[in-house]
Protein backbone atom coordinates (compact mmCIF):
# COMPACT_ATOMS: atom_id res chain seq x y z
CA UNK A 1 0.00 0.00 0.00
CA UNK A 2 1.08 3.94 -0.43
CA UNK A 3 2.35 4.51 2.52
CA UNK A 4 1.30 8.14 2.46
CA UNK A 5 -2.07 7.01 2.99
CA UNK A 6 -1.84 7.09 6.55
CA UNK A 7 -0.44 10.28 6.76
CA UNK A 8 -4.53 11.18 4.94
CA UNK A 9 -6.59 13.08 8.08
CA UNK A 10 -9.82 11.83 8.77
CA UNK A 11 -12.45 13.79 5.96
CA UNK A 12 -14.33 16.63 7.34
CA UNK A 13 -18.19 14.80 7.40
CA UNK A 14 -16.37 11.66 9.19
CA UNK A 15 -15.09 13.72 12.09
CA UNK A 16 -18.65 15.49 12.25
CA UNK A 17 -20.56 11.96 11.83
CA UNK A 18 -17.77 11.24 15.14
CA UNK A 19 -19.04 13.97 16.80
CA UNK A 20 -22.93 13.65 16.32
CA UNK A 21 -22.34 9.94 17.59
CA UNK A 22 -24.76 9.28 20.35
CA UNK A 23 -27.20 11.81 20.11
CA UNK A 24 -30.52 10.87 21.57
CA UNK A 25 -33.06 11.07 18.37
CA UNK A 26 -34.17 14.65 17.30
CA UNK A 27 -37.86 15.55 17.32
CA UNK A 28 -37.38 18.48 14.59
CA UNK A 29 -36.81 18.18 11.07
CA UNK A 30 -33.19 18.46 10.36
CA UNK A 31 -31.85 21.30 8.28
CA UNK A 32 -28.12 20.92 6.93
CA UNK A 33 -25.85 23.81 6.59
CA UNK A 34 -22.56 21.74 7.17
CA UNK A 35 -22.33 20.84 3.15
CA UNK A 36 -21.74 22.99 0.47
CA UNK A 37 -24.19 20.92 -2.03
CA UNK A 38 -26.45 23.53 -3.91
CA UNK A 39 -30.09 22.36 -3.69
CA UNK A 40 -31.70 24.77 -6.51
CA UNK A 41 -32.68 23.23 -9.07
CA UNK A 42 -30.78 22.39 -12.08
CA UNK A 43 -31.22 24.39 -15.21
CA UNK A 44 -33.98 23.74 -17.65
CA UNK A 45 -31.21 24.25 -20.23
CA UNK A 46 -29.38 21.39 -19.28
CA UNK A 47 -31.97 19.08 -18.54
CA UNK A 48 -33.09 19.13 -22.25
CA UNK A 49 -29.53 19.09 -23.01
CA UNK A 50 -28.74 15.79 -21.09
CA UNK A 51 -32.11 14.04 -23.24
CA UNK A 52 -30.45 14.74 -26.67
CA UNK A 53 -27.51 14.00 -25.92
CA UNK A 54 -28.24 10.15 -25.07
CA UNK A 55 -27.20 9.30 -28.81
CA UNK A 56 -23.54 9.71 -27.94
CA UNK A 57 -23.38 6.72 -25.85
CA UNK A 58 -22.05 4.55 -28.24
CA UNK A 59 -18.86 6.10 -28.61
CA UNK A 60 -15.55 6.61 -25.88
CA UNK A 61 -15.07 10.14 -24.84
CA UNK A 62 -11.46 11.61 -25.95
CA UNK A 63 -9.84 13.35 -22.70
CA UNK A 64 -8.70 16.89 -24.57
CA UNK A 65 -13.01 16.73 -24.88
CA UNK A 66 -15.43 17.83 -27.70
CA UNK A 67 -13.67 21.15 -29.67
CA UNK A 68 -17.60 22.66 -29.14
CA UNK A 69 -16.91 22.05 -25.34
CA UNK A 70 -13.45 24.06 -25.29
CA UNK A 71 -15.16 26.85 -27.98
CA UNK A 72 -17.57 27.37 -24.98
CA UNK A 73 -15.50 27.27 -22.04
CA UNK A 74 -13.11 29.72 -23.92
CA UNK A 75 -16.00 31.59 -25.16
CA UNK A 76 -17.62 31.78 -21.39
CA UNK A 77 -13.83 32.31 -20.18
CA UNK A 78 -13.20 35.70 -22.45
CA UNK A 79 -16.68 37.10 -21.53
CA UNK A 80 -16.50 36.50 -17.92
CA UNK A 81 -13.04 37.82 -17.41
CA UNK A 82 -12.24 39.96 -20.61
CA UNK A 83 -9.63 37.78 -22.02
CA UNK A 84 -8.15 38.14 -25.21
CA UNK A 85 -8.75 35.15 -27.52
CA UNK A 86 -8.11 31.73 -26.32
CA UNK A 87 -6.35 29.17 -28.05
CA UNK A 88 -7.67 25.62 -27.62
CA UNK A 89 -4.37 24.22 -25.72
CA UNK A 90 -5.32 26.53 -22.54
CA UNK A 91 -8.03 25.20 -21.56
CA UNK A 92 -9.53 21.08 -20.08
CA UNK A 93 -12.32 19.96 -19.59
CA UNK A 94 -12.45 17.93 -16.11
CA UNK A 95 -15.20 16.12 -14.43
CA UNK A 96 -15.32 18.16 -11.42
CA UNK A 97 -12.81 20.31 -9.74
CA UNK A 98 -11.69 17.99 -6.85
CA UNK A 99 -10.50 15.15 -9.04
CA UNK A 100 -8.71 17.65 -10.96
CA UNK A 101 -6.83 19.38 -8.35
CA UNK A 102 -5.97 16.02 -7.01
CA UNK A 103 -4.57 14.82 -10.06
CA UNK A 104 -3.16 18.09 -10.83
CA UNK A 105 -0.70 17.69 -7.84
CA UNK A 106 0.31 14.61 -9.01
CA UNK A 107 1.55 15.83 -11.96
CA UNK A 108 3.04 19.24 -11.15
CA UNK A 109 4.61 18.12 -7.95
CA UNK A 110 8.74 17.09 -8.62
CA UNK A 111 8.84 14.59 -5.09
CA UNK A 112 12.31 14.07 -6.17
CA UNK A 113 13.33 17.56 -5.09
CA UNK A 114 14.19 17.90 -1.58
CA UNK A 115 11.77 19.54 0.64
CA UNK A 116 9.25 20.33 -1.96
CA UNK A 117 6.54 22.21 -0.78
CA UNK A 118 2.76 23.36 -1.81
CA UNK A 119 1.35 26.08 0.02
CA UNK A 120 -2.19 26.88 0.70
CA UNK A 121 -4.53 28.69 2.53
CA UNK A 122 -5.69 27.81 6.24
CA UNK A 123 -8.59 27.13 6.25
CA UNK A 124 -8.90 25.56 3.39
CA UNK A 125 -10.68 22.93 0.85
CA UNK A 126 -9.37 19.21 1.98
CA UNK A 127 -8.41 17.72 -1.21
CA UNK A 128 -4.98 20.48 -1.30
CA UNK A 129 -3.93 18.62 1.77
CA UNK A 130 -4.59 15.16 0.73
CA UNK A 131 -3.22 16.01 -2.64
CA UNK A 132 0.06 17.35 -1.47
CA UNK A 133 0.09 14.45 0.91
CA UNK A 134 0.04 11.68 -1.35
CA UNK A 135 2.11 13.61 -4.11
CA UNK A 136 5.27 13.47 -1.27
CA UNK A 137 5.08 16.97 -0.91
CA UNK A 138 4.93 18.70 2.27
CA UNK A 139 1.86 21.20 3.25
CA UNK A 140 2.58 24.62 3.93
CA UNK A 141 -0.15 26.34 6.14
CA UNK A 142 -0.93 30.01 5.15
CA UNK A 143 -3.53 31.07 8.48
CA UNK A 144 -6.62 33.11 6.91
CA UNK A 145 -7.01 35.86 9.67
CA UNK A 146 -9.38 38.75 10.20
CA UNK A 147 -6.66 41.63 10.61
CA UNK A 148 -5.89 40.38 7.41
CA UNK A 149 -9.04 40.70 5.38
CA UNK A 150 -9.55 36.42 5.95
CA UNK A 151 -6.95 35.68 3.52
CA UNK A 152 -3.16 34.64 3.77
CA UNK A 153 -0.67 37.20 4.79
CA UNK A 154 1.66 36.28 2.19
CA UNK A 155 4.18 39.13 2.99
CA UNK A 156 4.77 37.11 6.06
CA UNK A 157 5.70 33.92 4.04
CA UNK A 158 9.67 33.82 4.70
CA UNK A 159 11.80 33.70 1.60
CA UNK A 160 12.81 30.25 2.34
CA UNK A 161 9.74 29.14 1.72
CA UNK A 162 9.39 30.55 -1.20
CA UNK A 163 12.37 29.50 -2.50
CA UNK A 164 10.95 25.14 -1.78
CA UNK A 165 7.48 25.65 -2.90
CA UNK A 166 6.32 24.42 -6.08
CA UNK A 167 2.78 24.90 -5.97
CA UNK A 168 0.63 27.51 -4.34
CA UNK A 169 -2.77 26.99 -3.84
CA UNK A 170 -5.74 29.84 -3.64
CA UNK A 171 -8.93 29.87 -3.31
CA UNK A 172 -10.81 33.10 -4.12
CA UNK A 173 -13.72 33.26 -3.24
CA UNK A 174 -12.01 31.64 -0.43
CA UNK A 175 -13.79 28.27 0.87
CA UNK A 176 -15.46 29.05 4.14
CA UNK A 177 -14.43 32.26 4.54
CA UNK A 178 -15.63 33.73 1.61
CA UNK A 179 -12.93 36.47 1.21
CA UNK A 180 -11.61 37.46 -2.29
CA UNK A 181 -8.00 38.17 -3.83
CA UNK A 182 -8.15 41.61 -5.34
CA UNK A 183 -6.02 43.05 -8.58
CA UNK A 184 -2.88 43.92 -6.42
CA UNK A 185 -2.31 40.27 -4.55
CA UNK A 186 -2.81 38.21 -7.47
CA UNK A 187 0.24 40.61 -9.72
CA UNK A 188 2.41 40.14 -6.46
CA UNK A 189 1.95 36.39 -6.28
CA UNK A 190 2.37 35.99 -10.17
CA UNK A 191 5.88 38.24 -9.69
CA UNK A 192 6.86 35.62 -7.17
CA UNK A 193 6.10 32.61 -9.37
CA UNK A 194 8.23 34.09 -12.04
CA UNK A 195 10.69 34.52 -9.01
CA UNK A 196 10.80 31.26 -7.31
CA UNK A 197 9.38 29.06 -10.24
CA UNK A 198 6.61 27.90 -9.12
CA UNK A 199 3.00 27.22 -10.04
CA UNK A 200 -0.04 28.58 -8.61
CA UNK A 201 -3.04 27.38 -9.20
CA UNK A 202 -6.10 29.26 -8.71
CA UNK A 203 -9.39 27.72 -7.09
CA UNK A 204 -12.38 29.42 -8.27
CA UNK A 205 -15.70 27.45 -8.26
CA UNK A 206 -17.86 30.10 -6.13
CA UNK A 207 -17.07 32.66 -8.37
CA UNK A 208 -19.85 33.12 -10.19
CA UNK A 209 -21.92 33.72 -6.11
CA UNK A 210 -21.39 37.56 -5.37
CA UNK A 211 -24.24 40.25 -4.66
CA UNK A 212 -22.71 43.00 -7.35
CA UNK A 213 -18.88 43.03 -7.94
CA UNK A 214 -17.82 39.79 -9.56
CA UNK A 215 -14.61 38.85 -8.17
CA UNK A 216 -11.27 39.46 -10.23
CA UNK A 217 -9.93 35.99 -11.64
CA UNK A 218 -5.86 34.70 -11.89
CA UNK A 219 -6.19 34.73 -15.60
CA UNK A 220 -7.74 37.99 -15.86
CA UNK A 221 -4.93 39.37 -13.48
CA UNK A 222 -2.38 37.62 -16.09
CA UNK A 223 -4.15 39.45 -18.81
CA UNK A 224 -3.47 42.69 -17.36
CA UNK A 225 -0.05 42.56 -17.07
CA UNK A 226 0.38 41.57 -20.44
CA UNK A 227 0.73 37.52 -19.71
CA UNK A 228 -1.36 36.12 -22.52
CA UNK A 229 1.00 32.46 -22.27
CA UNK A 230 -0.76 32.67 -18.60
CA UNK A 231 2.22 31.47 -17.34
CA UNK A 232 2.78 29.12 -14.34
CA UNK A 233 -0.87 30.20 -13.67
CA UNK A 234 -3.96 27.28 -14.01
CA UNK A 235 -7.30 28.56 -12.81
CA UNK A 236 -10.42 25.77 -11.91
CA UNK A 237 -13.86 26.28 -12.73
CA UNK A 238 -17.14 24.37 -11.98
CA UNK A 239 -20.69 24.10 -12.74
CA UNK A 240 -21.60 22.49 -9.63
CA UNK A 241 -22.02 26.17 -7.74
CA UNK A 242 -22.50 28.40 -10.66
CA UNK A 243 -25.31 26.22 -12.22
CA UNK A 244 -26.58 23.78 -9.39
CA UNK A 245 -24.75 20.82 -11.29
CA UNK A 246 -22.95 19.18 -8.46
CA UNK A 247 -24.04 15.46 -9.31
CA UNK A 248 -22.94 16.24 -13.33
CA UNK A 249 -18.82 16.54 -12.25
CA UNK A 250 -18.75 19.03 -15.09
CA UNK A 251 -15.90 21.48 -15.10
CA UNK A 252 -12.29 22.37 -16.06
CA UNK A 253 -8.54 23.81 -15.97
CA UNK A 254 -7.68 26.54 -17.98
CA UNK A 255 -4.53 29.05 -18.15
CA UNK A 256 -0.48 27.95 -19.05
CA UNK A 257 -0.89 25.85 -22.25
CA UNK A 258 2.54 24.00 -21.58
CA UNK A 259 1.41 22.65 -17.80
CA UNK A 260 -1.90 21.84 -19.54
CA UNK A 261 -0.23 19.73 -22.62
CA UNK A 262 1.65 17.51 -19.68
CA UNK A 263 -1.74 17.35 -17.65
CA UNK A 264 -3.35 16.07 -20.69
CA UNK A 265 -0.93 13.50 -20.76
CA UNK A 266 -1.81 12.14 -17.54
CA UNK A 267 -5.26 12.04 -18.07
CA UNK A 268 -4.85 10.04 -21.16
CA UNK A 269 -3.43 7.68 -18.97
CA UNK A 270 -5.64 7.94 -16.30
CA UNK A 271 -8.89 7.93 -17.97
CA UNK A 272 -10.67 10.62 -17.08
CA UNK A 273 -12.97 11.19 -20.10
CA UNK A 274 -16.02 13.62 -19.49
CA UNK A 275 -18.95 11.39 -20.78
CA UNK A 276 -20.17 13.00 -24.18
CA UNK A 277 -24.10 13.18 -22.68
CA UNK A 278 -22.10 15.69 -20.02
CA UNK A 279 -20.29 17.13 -22.24
CA UNK A 280 -23.65 18.55 -24.31
CA UNK A 281 -25.37 19.63 -21.28
CA UNK A 282 -22.13 21.37 -20.00
CA UNK A 283 -22.45 23.09 -23.53
CA UNK A 284 -25.58 24.25 -22.85
CA UNK A 285 -24.73 25.84 -19.09
CA UNK A 286 -21.45 27.60 -19.94
CA UNK A 287 -23.46 29.29 -23.16
CA UNK A 288 -26.73 30.49 -20.64
CA UNK A 289 -26.27 33.25 -18.17
CA UNK A 290 -30.14 33.95 -17.36
CA UNK A 291 -29.88 31.11 -14.67
CA UNK A 292 -26.42 31.90 -12.77
CA UNK A 293 -28.45 35.61 -12.74
CA UNK A 294 -31.20 34.14 -11.22
CA UNK A 295 -29.18 31.95 -8.54
CA UNK A 296 -27.16 34.81 -7.93
CA UNK A 297 -30.57 36.72 -6.79
CA UNK A 298 -31.46 33.64 -4.87
CA UNK A 299 -28.99 33.39 -3.04
CA UNK A 300 -28.46 37.50 -2.00
CA UNK A 301 -32.03 37.09 -1.16
CA UNK A 302 -31.05 34.28 1.60
CA UNK A 303 -28.35 36.47 2.88
CA UNK A 304 -30.44 39.07 3.68
CA UNK A 305 -33.06 37.02 5.55
CA UNK A 306 -30.70 35.06 7.50
CA UNK A 307 -28.43 37.95 8.27
CA UNK A 308 -31.18 39.64 9.84
CA UNK A 309 -31.76 37.02 12.23
CA UNK A 310 -28.00 35.95 13.07
CA UNK A 311 -26.83 39.37 13.54
CA UNK A 312 -28.83 40.03 16.41
CA UNK A 313 -27.03 36.49 17.98
CA UNK A 314 -23.49 36.35 16.87
CA UNK A 315 -20.95 38.77 15.19
CA UNK A 316 -22.02 37.64 11.11
CA UNK A 317 -21.44 39.51 8.00
CA UNK A 318 -21.91 38.44 4.71
CA UNK A 319 -19.39 36.86 3.14
CA UNK A 320 -16.91 38.81 -0.19
CA UNK A 321 -18.66 35.86 -2.38
CA UNK A 322 -19.71 32.36 -2.16
CA UNK A 323 -22.21 30.82 -0.22
CA UNK A 324 -21.03 30.44 3.35
CA UNK A 325 -21.42 32.29 6.55
CA UNK A 326 -17.93 32.07 8.59
CA UNK A 327 -19.31 33.12 12.14
CA UNK A 328 -17.22 33.22 15.25
CA UNK A 329 -19.24 31.03 18.20
CA UNK A 330 -18.93 31.06 21.81
CA UNK A 331 -16.86 28.45 23.39
CA UNK A 332 -15.75 25.65 21.18
CA UNK A 333 -16.90 24.82 18.02
CA UNK A 334 -17.20 21.21 18.41
CA UNK A 335 -19.11 21.87 21.47
CA UNK A 336 -21.46 24.70 19.50
CA UNK A 337 -22.26 22.05 16.45
CA UNK A 338 -22.81 19.46 19.39
CA UNK A 339 -25.27 20.82 21.08
CA UNK A 340 -26.98 22.84 17.96
CA UNK A 341 -27.46 19.38 16.38
CA UNK A 342 -28.70 18.19 19.81
CA UNK A 343 -31.13 20.65 20.90
CA UNK A 344 -32.65 22.14 17.54
CA UNK A 345 -31.20 19.53 14.77
CA UNK A 346 -29.18 21.92 13.12
CA UNK A 347 -26.13 20.78 11.39
CA UNK A 348 -23.10 23.26 11.11
CA UNK A 349 -19.64 22.52 10.96
CA UNK A 350 -16.65 23.07 12.97
CA UNK A 351 -14.35 25.35 11.68
CA UNK A 352 -11.64 23.36 12.94
CA UNK A 353 -12.19 20.51 10.71
CA UNK A 354 -11.18 22.36 7.76
CA UNK A 355 -7.83 24.23 9.12
CA UNK A 356 -5.00 23.35 11.12
CA UNK A 357 -3.19 24.40 14.14
CA UNK A 358 0.63 26.10 12.86
CA UNK A 359 2.82 27.74 15.76
CA UNK A 360 -0.02 26.73 18.38
CA UNK A 361 -2.61 29.23 16.40
CA UNK A 362 -5.57 26.89 14.82
CA UNK A 363 -7.79 30.17 12.32
CA UNK A 364 -10.55 27.62 12.32
CA UNK A 365 -11.13 27.07 15.69
CA UNK A 366 -14.07 28.97 17.54
CA UNK A 367 -15.88 29.25 14.28
CA UNK A 368 -18.47 27.22 12.59
CA UNK A 369 -19.16 27.40 8.76
CA UNK A 370 -23.21 27.59 7.48
CA UNK A 371 -24.00 26.67 3.71
CA UNK A 372 -26.66 28.71 3.07
CA UNK A 373 -27.43 26.04 0.39
CA UNK A 374 -31.13 25.08 1.18
CA UNK A 375 -34.28 26.94 0.15
CA UNK A 376 -35.42 30.19 1.73
CA UNK A 377 -37.67 28.52 3.60
CA UNK A 378 -35.37 26.52 5.18
CA UNK A 379 -32.92 28.88 5.35
CA UNK A 380 -34.51 30.90 7.58
CA UNK A 381 -36.04 28.44 9.56
CA UNK A 382 -32.39 27.17 10.63
CA UNK A 383 -31.30 30.73 11.65
CA UNK A 384 -34.95 30.83 13.80
CA UNK A 385 -33.49 27.78 15.47
CA UNK A 386 -29.84 28.98 16.15
CA UNK A 387 -30.89 32.32 17.48
CA UNK A 388 -33.13 30.58 19.70
CA UNK A 389 -30.31 28.22 20.56
CA UNK A 390 -28.40 30.99 21.87
CA UNK A 391 -30.88 32.74 23.75
CA UNK A 392 -31.60 29.90 25.68
CA UNK A 393 -27.21 29.53 26.35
Amino acid sequence: MNPDLQRLHPYPFEKLSQLFHGLPAATLEPIAFSIGEPQHAAPECVRDALVAALDGLSRYPTTAGMPALNAAIRAWLERRFKLPPLSAGHVLPVNGTREALFAFTQVVVDRTQPGARVLMPNPFYQIYEGATLLAGATPTYLPCLPEHGLQPDFDAVPESVWRECQLLFLCSPGNPTGAVLDLATLQRLIALADQHDFIIASDECYSEIYDHTPPIGLLEACAALGRHDYRRCVVFHSLSKRSNLPGLRSGFVAGDAQVLDAFLRYRTYHGCSMSPYHQLASIAAWQDEAHVEHNRARYREKFTAVLSILEEVLPVSAPQAGFYLWPQVPGSDEDFARALKQRQNVTVLPGRYLSRPVDGLDPGAGHVRMALVATLDECVEGAERVRRFLRAG
